[in-house]
């Protein structure tokens, strides 16, 4: 269908219901309206919610004629929680019947769903309670349960020595990149324009660094997580400053994990790796996405595959234990084959942790901006793939250890992390799981406080511009010193 109205009679649950159409009809357009609106133009469907104080009706119209009609009796206001999974239930079974498909994760539409079984194994719940339950309440796939339950037991086990109410971790933000990769949406910045500042810029990262410290003396210090951006766009030099301004403004008495996201071979010299090796770095990411050339190109990675194999031989040979890489599954062009290269490539290295990526067009990317020109390559991801990256996953001994999804992944499927026992990423748990204060600095940085015993979450966010966040530092060290002083003291 080209496009699907969505009426409602109440300004309820809108963006759930909109959530599961667009999972339903991922290349369809969704528009919300409201009874007594002019109904939007073209429709090939339509869905008509009626909420009631005593109950639900659902009607579902294609091509005007009703394709599935249900109503349910409930009392609307007893319990939100589950007025809204009744709501998404009735939706889905509307959507189900219609399209004669069911979605891996069934209702769930936010980014993290193994906080569900983690909540309950913290309330004592066995695995068979939790599997019972995230099949009958949000009719997730014995697939998608299994794999939900096994990392939050997981998650629990590598957590069960961190400090959540004393402790807290730390990123830092380097905003820019060699080049900006056509599937990208985060806040990056071609380095040729800002090459002269980027001094300028560590000067407000430190500042902010030791503003950092010196705020939340007296807590200890988890992870630290060096991200992007490509942090290895720095100089071998402007690296060991912030690496050492670290060093000089944190203890790692109560360090679990240092992560520096290498990232792009392009950007990564043995020199730099050699830096790293000054400090106790543990966890470093060499982010190939793909061992096919031609995809390579044509997303604009200005590398070769070769400069990915060579820059993971030398950081082995300077002694780094600990190497993840990423995959993103579902790039233009790749199918099943090409992707199965990618991973007997990846397993030859046999890094320490896999992240594989479902491709997720968002709003900002210009793969998205663009779709029209890329209408003739295909998007290929499913179920079997999926099942080709947890294969190689398992034959290199690793196994899930977090998860997390996006808007718009590709064949409705997620982001998961595998590893090899002990070399789990602690940041990545504690930042899925929402279970710790993030301290974050940088441009594009998202401060994210955790309180009354990780029942409450607020954030503080830096400014995206590069100039704007140098200009303009002494406003975000207020609105941190001001966050600190509400949620943490």
């Amino acid at each position: 269908m080209h496009k699907i109205g969505i009426r409602f009679n109440r300004k309820d649950f809108e963006y759930d219901v909109y959530s599961l159409v667009k999972a339903f009809y991922p290349k369809s357009e969704a528009v919300n309206y409201y009874e007594g609106e002019e109904e939007p133009q073209d429709c090939g469907g339509r869905l008509l919610l009626t909420y009631a104080d005593t109950g639900i009706h659902l009607e579902f119209l294609c091509g005007g004629q009703c394709a599935y009609t249900e109503e349910i009796e409930l009392d609307y206001y007893a319990d939100r929680r589950e007025t809204k999974n009744a709501v998404k239930q009735l939706v889905y079974r509307a959507l189900q019947s219609v399209t004669g498909q069911s979605l891996p994760w069934g209702t769930l539409t936010g980014i993290r769903p193994t906080k569900i079984p983690m909540h309950m194994l913290e309330e004592g719940k066995k695995n068979t309670e939790i599997a019972q339950y995230m099949r009958e309440t949000y009719y997730c796939s014995p697939q998608k349960t299994a794999l939900a339950i096994t990392i939050a037991n997981r998650e629990r086990e590598i957590l069960k020595e961190i400090d959540y109410e004393n402790g807290y971790s730390l990123y830092v933000g380097i905003p820019f990149c060699p080049s900006i990769c056509l599937y990208c949406s985060f806040g990056s910045h071609p380095l040729k324009v800002w090459e002269k500042r980027v001094d300028d810029y560590l000067d407000a990262l430190c500042r902010e660094i030791t503003f950092v410290s010196r705020q939340m003396a007296g807590r200890k210090l988890n992870a630290i997580y060096v991200g992007g951006g490509t942090p290895t766009t720095l100089s071998a030099e402007q690296l060991r400053r912030l690496l050492s301004h670290l060093g000089n403004s944190f203890s790692y008495e109560d360090l679990k994990e240092f992560t520096v996201e290498a990232g792009r071979p392009d950007s990564i010299t043995e020199e730099k790796l050699a830096v790293m090796r000054e400090f106790p770095v543990t966890r470093i990411s060499v982010n190939p996405q793909t061992m096919n050339q031609e995809t390579l190109d044509l997303i604009g990675r200005k590398h070769t595959v070769e400069d990915v194999v060579t820059i993971f031989r030398r950081a082995r040979e300077l002694g780094f234990d600990n190497i993840n890489m990423d995959l993103i599954i579902g790039l233009p062009g790749e199918d099943e084959a090409m992707i199965s290269h990618t991973l007997s490539e990846i397993e030859k290295l046999s890094p320490e942790s896999l992240t594989i990526h479902s491709l997720a067009l968002k709003r900002a990317t210009r793969l998205n901006l663009f779709r029209d020109k890329y209408e003739e390559i295909s998007f290929e991801n499913s179920a079997r793939i999926m099942d080709m990256t947890l294969q190689c996953a398992r034959n290199m001994e690793m196994a899930p250890y977090y998860l997390y999804r996006q808007k718009n992944i590709a064949g409705n499927f997620e982001n998961v992390g595998y590893s090899k026992v002990d070399k789990a990423g602690i940041y990545n748990i504690l930042i899925m799981e929402e279970k710790q204060t993030i301290m974050a600095v940088g441009a594009g940085a998202s401060t994210k406080f955790v309180f009354s015993h990780g029942e409450r979450i607020e954030r503080v966010e830096n400014v995206k511009d590069v100039r704007q966040y140098m200009e303009r530092l002494d406003e975000m060290l207020e609105r941190k010193q001001k966050g600190i002083e509400t949620y943490l003291k």
